[in-house]
């Protein structure tokens, strides 16, 4: 681009992503020894630009460079669908792996900028994405299926902000229990997850090592009563106890505290946690913000391409689940460098409106915080 040409608003919503880095990874792989023009740079360019648009496949994608401006973003005028098949079969995830990463601390800067950081609420979970058997052998799960699983962390700073912190891509015979000690590796953040990682001894393992966490318990988990505790009367919820879990032959040997809680259906949950510092209402409050999870996987599969993959092996698939969660740690970077209050789909909304236009006329949409 001319130092005289105004940055366009895909160049200021992409300046955050270090480019030096993923060159040096991709010199040190000899990623692009007989490139000349799809370097890894211009394919993370184009990636980032068909998960913004929801790209079906990589002929749409090729044929968007039919396309001036994105010409000259990218610095050649065509590209064919082949072409853009290899290099997708080719580039290390390890590079967009590190790349997304790096989104992640700058997300993390922001968030000890703010006064009176409360111990991070961290919730884990994971979401199945489902796969042709005939093309996608390597993900086999069932007789009849197969798929690949994205276990996540999710970092819950409020209502309003919610970043990935740590992603985890497997075939979806995986069980999510496997990868929770990947997944908690803070003992200054307040874990939550659902009832498929139940593990008494795992439960154990983590309080004696201080990590907090809560959970919900299993219908038919068993339990015996320690204490039951005092509820104001205003509180919510229905009962308060210190416990042990688990029978004779399955059980953990640390107590814990069961807070008995309603659903919106009127269905009792059973609140597991090593927290006995919370009110019996707050212990409720955070295990209501897992949800934030699912929103965000019913975000990323609404608003970005990872329900159709440009590409058949286990390499393109994570290469292609690592620039969806690029593309949402960019907009949550300009969600905060603008203090917006915006709604994530309106920033990509009004990306795509000015994509190509001076980045300043982008922004300035931001400037008005009235509306949601």
């Amino acid at each position: 681009m001319d130092k005289n040409t105004p940055l366009s608003s895909f160049s200021k919503w992409i300046s955050p992503i270090h480019f030096k880095k993923a060159f040096e990874q991709t010199e040190n792989l000899k990623q692009d020894y007989y490139t000349k023009k799809l370097t890894t740079e211009a394919y993370i360019k184009m990636l980032l630009f068909a998960q913004l648009h929801e790209t079906e496949s990589l002929q749409a994608m090729s044929d968007a460079l039919l396309d001036d401006d994105f010409q000259k973003t990218l610095g050649f005028d065509s590209i064919s669908a082949s072409q853009l098949s290899r290099k997708n079969n080719e580039v290390a995830p390890t590079i967009l792996a590190t790349l997304f990463l790096d989104l992640v601390c700058q997300i993390k800067a922001f968030h000890k900028k703010q006064p009176n950081a409360s111990m991070p609420l961290k919730v884990i979970d994971s979401s199945t994405l489902p796969l042709n058997l005939t093309n996608y052998k390597w993900a086999k799960f069932r007789k009849t299926k197969a798929g690949a699983k994205l276990h996540l962390k999710l970092v819950f700073m409020d209502k309003h902000t919610v970043y990935p912190e740590k992603a985890v891509i497997t075939p979806a015979k995986e069980h999510d229990r496997n990868q929770l000690e990947i997944l908690v590796d803070d003992k200054e953040a307040m874990y939550v997850f659902d009832r498929g990682y139940v593990d008494y001894e795992r439960f154990d393992r983590m309080t004696d090592e201080g990590y907090f966490f809560a959970s919900r318990l299993k219908k038919n988990a068993v339990i015996r009563e320690v204490h039951s505790f005092s509820l104001p009367p205003e509180s919510a919820v229905l009962s308060d106890k210190m416990v042990y879990i688990g029978s004779t032959q399955n059980r953990a040997e640390n107590v814990f505290r069961l807070v008995e809680v309603e659903d919106t259906k009127g269905n009792v949950l059973r609140l597991i946690t090593n927290r006995f510092d919370l009110s019996a209402d707050e212990i409720s409050d955070i295990y209501r913000s897992r949800w934030a999870i699912e929103l965000f996987f019913k975000w990323l599969k609404q608003h970005v391409e990872i329900k159709h993959f440009y590409g058949m092996s286990e390499t393109a698939l994570q290469n292609q689940i690592y620039i969806a969660l690029i593309t949402y740690c960019l907009h949550v970077l300009i969600q905060l460098e603008t203090k917006s209050k915006r709604s994530l789909l309106r920033i990509s909304r009004w990306l795509k409106a000015a994509l190509w236009k001076p980045a300043y006329l982008w922004l300035r949409r931001f400037e008005n915080q009235t509306v949601p």
